[in-house]
């Protein structure tokens, strides 16, 4: 649904003020939210996710965190949790508050780890930021303007899926992490974001927790077990 620019590309005013949004939510910790332009950043403990998967990184991730816990499966929820927060926790966060997307799609994002092992930011080659018809951002550089919110929300499942589909399947075979847990933590990932992000952005709570369901409803479209029966049922 989208050409990927492989090429690490320098950012636009419009991804760097949409950035600098997400920065100030938690100005104590400013990446929690925000990604980084790749091409502004040197390589040194950057991942490209798609080769991550590929190379055992997941897998190494996961060992590390089984070998400091009590529990292999809590050390499983804590890497697969880190995974999805740096694939959709970030970009809901800028759509809840902005109604605007950057693409988490698996060839594009990169993941940067700190002195533990840990995933504490992320990256993207590709720096286009998505928008809706009608956006302030509409006309510049480094923006795509989509027709309507419909076709943001199928654009932005799909795009996700990409990245979510593969790090499931890299988790079960590392960790044994069940299918049906790894998708609950994408659900608690995008709801918990929903309505946390909306009042740290001081932004409608109301609007932020629907354009969550929005999304979610656009992901089990796609196939993706998201329904779940603990709490947050996709309506």
């Amino acid at each position: 649904m989208t050409e990927l620019i492989t090429m690490p590309q320098r950012s636009t005013v419009a991804f760097g003020r949409a950035g600098a949004r997400l920065r100030t939510l938690q100005p104590e910790h400013p990446q929690v939210y925000a990604v980084a332009a790749m091409a502004e950043q040197g390589k040194r403990r950057w991942w490209r996710l798609s080769d991550g998967v590929r190379e055992g990184r997941v897998e190494l991730m996961y060992r590390r965190h089984a070998a400091e816990m009590i529990s292999a499966d809590i050390a499983a929820e804590v890497v697969a949790t880190a995974l999805i927060h740096a694939i959709v926790g970030r970009v809901v966060a800028l759509l809840v508050t902005q109604e605007r997307a950057w693409d988490p799609g698996l060839e594009n994002l990169w993941m940067h780890t700190d002195n533990d092992g840990g995933i504490d930011w992320a990256g993207l080659s590709d720096t286009t930021i998505r928008v809706i018809d009608g956006d302030p951002f509409a006309g510049e550089a480094g923006v795509v303007v989509l027709p309507c919110a419909e076709a943001m929300y199928v654009w932005l499942a799909h795009r996700c899926a990409s990245a979510l589909t593969v790090v499931q399947e890299g988790m079960v075979r590392c960790s044994g992490l069940s299918r049906r847990r790894f998708w609950s933590l994408v659900v608690e990932s995008i709801a918990g974001t929903s309505a946390y992000v909306p009042d740290l952005a001081r932004t409608d709570s109301v609007v932020g927790a629907q354009r969550g369901r929005r999304l979610l409803a656009a992901m089990a479209e796609r196939g993706l077990p998201v329904r779940r029966s603990t709490g947050c049922i996709v309506r």
